[in-house]
């Protein structure tokens, strides 16, 4: 029987998990870590702290008794996308690892669409627009920012790869992760030689780049002795978290489409040709199924937005949590339901680390529109879980937009555990919604895709339907569809109409 371990190096914390054949999870460990906010739209983490969670969620997972270094045949690695870590030439951190919700470099993504002739031929060269959490644009930043570690640089790595590279001594990564880097050939699955010129970024700096399921690497001896594991055991390419969590959910064919509301939001269609959108709306890369690309949107702070409630206004709820061993988003999701659909007229945009799909705007910001002395707690709250699905639903309207078919909704993350929460979604999104029997997400996904690695299934979508079911439906209720349909089309409006305002803002924050 084979027994792989899915590693996901998340940004609040990394996740493994050991799983057989069938899909069962043997046994599961987290470790949280916190992260850097330096200055106001900057997001930083310190490496060491994925290296130290990693090594102590593997040997949790070892200690648990289900499962023995020798009965691990293959690994998986997952995290999340688009950070960059720089290393100097004997493989140490220059500095703290740029992570995929940083917004200070605006400036360089103006310059490197400019560079290349504008968005469209952007978007010809590797699929989408220059965003501010990519990967090229932070190089691009350290080189004009902070000239004496770029001078130091020698190689650039996903935070996933960094794990790997502690693990087994190797440089690499796969074409899912690097193709949230912007410097990805989507379309070839091959770095961008074209576009690395033109930004004058040696392509020495970037790891070798292979499938998801393909080995990568094993287990070095230094590797083994922090961890556990086996020196020899084969390590996987793995996937970035949003791919390797959509092989988690089965998104192995078109027309099912998955609806993750984690830290971040991500709605996820499989796609068998790449396309193209000569606007870039919605991310395109390669999916960790070979062969395969996918289209993706992106809420920067979905979930983020009622973790930063529960930090800052609900700690009535976090306390009583400590008292009775509860959990303080049950407390604070029955508050919102006790509130009607549609709050009253209160809408939250959840634009709290500027929004990526579909405004493309890191001086976007977030807030409560609408409030009235009739509005309670209660209000502020489910306008919270609404908003961020507005914001969902604004990456699957594009979806449907560019001809992609949605036949089927699986739902994932903090907004499937929440009966309320898992309501919303398929009233706002106007179709039905499911739950699947793994909630592992990421983990899992990168689990199976080492079963496939390592020859225990001949392809990632043979593994998937072995292991991946259905277990749960939310069906639409149609008047409260009707009226979040009504509420969307304000939604729509409401950032056009305060986009210069917020501009505004971010002058007054640069200025003082």
């Amino acid at each position: 029987m084979s027994v792989t371990l899915g590693i996901d190096v998340g940004t609040s914390g990394t996740k493994t998990l050991a799983i057989d054949e069938t899909g069962a999870i043997l046994a599961s460990a987290s470790a949280e870590y916190p992260c850097s906010h330096p200055r106001p739209g900057w997001s930083e983490q310190d490496p060491e702290l994925w290296w130290q969670a990693t090594k102590a969620t593997v040997r949790a997972v070892l200690a648990s008794g289900r499962v023995r270094p020798g009965d691990v045949t293959g690994i998986g690695l997952s995290g999340q996308m688009h950070g960059s870590v720089f290393l100097d030439d004997a493989g140490g951190v220059i500095r703290p690892a740029l992570l995929w919700n940083d917004q200070r470099t605006a400036e360089e993504c103006a310059w490197i669409e400019d560079r290349v002739g504008g968005r469209q031929a952007l978007v010809r060269m590797v699929a989408n627009p220059a965003l501010t959490g990519f990967t090229a644009p932070k190089l691009v930043w350290l080189r004009n920012h902070e000239p004496r570690s770029w001078d130091r640089v020698k190689q650039v790595l996903l935070p996933k790869d960094y794990v790997r590279y502690r693990l087994t001594g190797t440089y690499a990564t796969e074409v899912s992760d690097a193709s949230g880097t912007l410097m990805l050939d989507v379309a070839h699955r091959r770095w961008s030689h074209e576009l690395l010129g033109k930004l004058e970024i040696d392509p020495a700096f970037l790891p070798a780049c292979y499938e998801s399921p393909e080995v990568s690497a094993a287990i070095s001896a230094i590797g083994a002795g922090e961890t556990g594991l086996l020196a020899g055991t084969p390590v996987v390419g793995g996937g970035g978290d949003q791919p390797a969590g959509a092989v988690g959910s089965g998104i192995v064919r078109q027309g099912v489409v998955s609806a993750t509301m984690g830290t971040s939001g991500v709605v996820f269609a499989h796609a068998d040709e790449l396309g193209f959108d000569p606007l870039g709306r919605l991310q395109r890369g390669c999916h960790a199924v070979p062969g395969a690309w996918h289209v993706m949107g992106v809420v920067l702070a979905a979930g983020g937005s009622f973790q930063w409630f529960r930090n800052t206004l609900g700690q009535a709820e976090v306390e009583a949590a400590k008292a009775t061993g509860g959990d303080p988003y049950e407390q604070l999701t029955a508050l919102a339901a006790t509130a009607p659909a549609g709050s009253e007229g209160l809408f939250f945009l959840p634009y709290l680390t500027g929004e990526r799909t579909p405004h493309f705007d890191p001086d976007a910001k977030g807030g409560w529109i609408g409030l009235t002395v009739r509005h309670t707690r209660a209000h502020m709250i489910r306008a919270v879980l609404e908003g961020a699905t507005y914001a969902m639903r604004d990456s699957l309207e594009l979806i449907r937009e560019m001809g992609v078919a949605i036949s089927e909704i699986r739902v994932s993350g903090g907004g499937a555990r929440s009966m309320l929460w898992r309501q919303l979604q398929a009233d706002i999104y106007g179709a039905d919604v499911h739950t699947l029997n793994s909630s592992e997400g990421p983990a899992f996904g990168v689990a199976l895709l080492a079963l496939v690695g390592t020859g225990a299934y001949q392809s990632v979508a043979e593994a998937c339907d072995a292991t991946v079911r259905r277990v749960e439906s939310t069906s639409v209720d149609p008047t409260a569809r009707a009226r979040y349909d009504r509420a969307y089309t304000i939604h729509r409006r409401l950032y056009p109409d305060l986009k210069d305002a917020f501009h505004a803002m971010s002058a007054l924050i640069k200025d003082a």
